[in-house]
This record gives C-alpha cells, sequence and structure tokens, in this order.
C-alpha cells in the first residue's frame, strides 16, 4: 500500500500543478477584440505607448529650430523655449539639452523611431497648430518638421497602421456610455481634437485621467493629464471604444496606472477642445 500510494503521489502532484499553470493562463488569457479592426491592442499596450512617447528622450540643436516656411512654402513654428506667441501656449524644447517627450507636429504621425531619425537629419523638432492651419488642413503639413498632432498620438497608441484623424476614429469604434469608459477608451470631437482615456481619478468617476498632445496646459507635448468628466462631455467629447481593443476577462491591474505616472499628472479643471 505504501509502495502505490508512493508511486501514485509525485503523478498526483504533477496533475496539480498542471491544473494551477492552466488557471493561471486562464485568467491572463485576453478576450481579443474584433478581427476586422485594423490592428489588436490592449489597454495596457495602449497606455505603454502613450508613456513612451511622454518620457522619449531626444536632444534638438539650432538647426531643428524652424520660424518661418520649409522649402515648399509651408509655415512652420516649432514649439522650442523661443516660442512665446501667443504667450498663454508658449514653446518649451530646449536646443542642446535632452528634453522629454516627442513635440507636436500638426499633421505628424511619427513614432519615436522615425523621429530621432528625422531629428538627426536636421527635420523642425514639431510644428504647433494655428487657426490658419486648421484651415488649410492637410495643405499646413509640413514634410520637413517632425512630431505627432492628437490624432496621430491616439493612431500609435492603438497600433493602427494608418493615422486615423478625429473625424476618421468613429469608424473604428464602439460608441459608449461615459460611465463605462475603460483605459485604452477615447473621447473624440470630430475634427477637433481626441485623446486616451487612462482610468478614472476619482471612485465616482466624476474625474478622469487621460494622455493628450495639444491641449492644455502643456500645449504642444504630450503628458497625462486628469480633468472633470463633465467638462470634458460639455465641450462635446464622445466616449469611444476601438474595435480593436483586447480586455482582460479578469483585470491583471497591468493597465492600471502606476503610482509615479499618476503623482506626474497634470490636473486641468478647464480642459480644452485640444489646440486652437
Amino acid at each position: 500500500m505504501h509502495r502505490v500510494f508512493a508511486l501514485l503521489l509525485p503523478l498526483a502532484l504533477g496533475l496539480s500543478s498542471c491544473q494551477t499553470v492552466d488557471k493561471r493562463s486562464s485568467e491572463t488569457r485576453l478576450v481579443p477584440g474584433d478581427p476586422g479592426a485594423p490592428s489588436q491592442v490592449t489597454p495596457s499596450e495602449a497606455l505603454a505607448i502613450a508613456q513612451k512617447y511622454t518620457n522619449h528622450p531626444w536632444r534638438p540643436f539650432a538647426r531643428n529650430i524652424l520660424h518661418g516656411t520649409d522649402t515648399k512654402g509651408v509655415l512652420v513654428h516649432t514649439p522650442d523655449a523661443g516660442l512665446n506667441d501667443p504667450p498663454e501656449r508658449p514653446g518649451w524644447w530646449m536646443p542642446g539639452a535632452v528634453n522629454m517627450g516627442i513635440p507636436y507636429k500638426w499633421g505628424g504621425f511619427d513614432d519615436p523611431a522615425s523621429f530621432d531619425l528625422a531629428i538627426a537629419q536636421g527635420s523642425a523638432g514639431g510644428d504647433v497648430s494655428t487657426p490658419a492651419k486648421r484651415r488649410a488642413d492637410n495643405a499646413a503639413v509640413s514634410a520637413e518638421a517632425a512630431g505627432v498632432d492628437c490624432s496621430g498620438f491616439v493612431s500609435r497608441c492603438l497600433k493602427l497602421p494608418t493615422v486615423h484623424d478625429t473625424s476618421q476614429l468613429p469608424s473604428v469604434c464602439y460608441p459608449l456610455e461615459a460611465d463605462d469608459l475603460r483605459p485604452g477608451d477615447l473621447l473624440n470631437v470630430p475634427r477637433r481634437h481626441v485623446v486616451l482615456c487612462a482610468g478614472w481619478a476619482r471612485p465616482d468617476r466624476s474625474w478622469i485621467y487621460y494622455y493628450e498632445t495639444g491641449g492644455s496646459p502643456d500645449y504642444w507635448k504630450p503628458g497625462l493629464k486628469e480633468a472633470p468628466m463633465q467638462a470634458l462631455l460639455a465641450l462635446g467629447y464622445q466616449p469611444l471604444r476601438y474595435r480593436g481593443m483586447a480586455y482582460e476577462p479578469k483585470t491583471s491591474g497591468k493597465e492600471v496606472l502606476t503610482r509615479s505616472a499618476i503623482t506626474r499628472a497634470t490636473t486641468v479643471t478647464e480642459p480644452t477642445l485640444g489646440e486652437p
């Protein structure tokens, strides 16, 4: 009897171990997004990409500054520290120093690698939005500047193969109720602005964390912010969920903002519709 028990015990332990592994794998298995969506992404991946844009180090030089027209006649204003017009939307990056965050560029869709290459080759470090650029739309996009705008930033966070502007994003998303927003979802105003939701900032869901570029107060760089949900809705922001967004059946916590990220979030009591 003892010999039989001794032989069966390792087998029983082995089965128990296998069952434990299976349970763990089932808890972390993702519910996939719509296979017909242009890309597949998880909330944790979307937030990680946003954080990479926010924390990306780069060293520009004087040759990356441009306040004037490029060789094609497109007017460019880089958001370097010398930009102070208008004073409420100043530039920020310093030539010759290591700066953090990929700068805003009207019509930009760079990833960190393509941005670094363009800067090394002498491209302008970003290009701010103006009412004139908004009116001109794509005709005001400079091929000689590098960076990312609000929809380019969100498109990258969703791992979309091509940029989807604010009027195109609803076609690849589902509409939501505001209370159903989760990390990785969007708040979008067609033809104006879009932000990436990063989680609720208050237990009562009255404030929300979000990543954006092109919005107050640091208009021309990406960052994590928190703002009142009702203030965003009053501006016309529409809650959306990307069709290719995968979700964990049981939240692992990976998509939850880290404490260090939260401590760096900017509080915005009066959010805007992005750049002017």
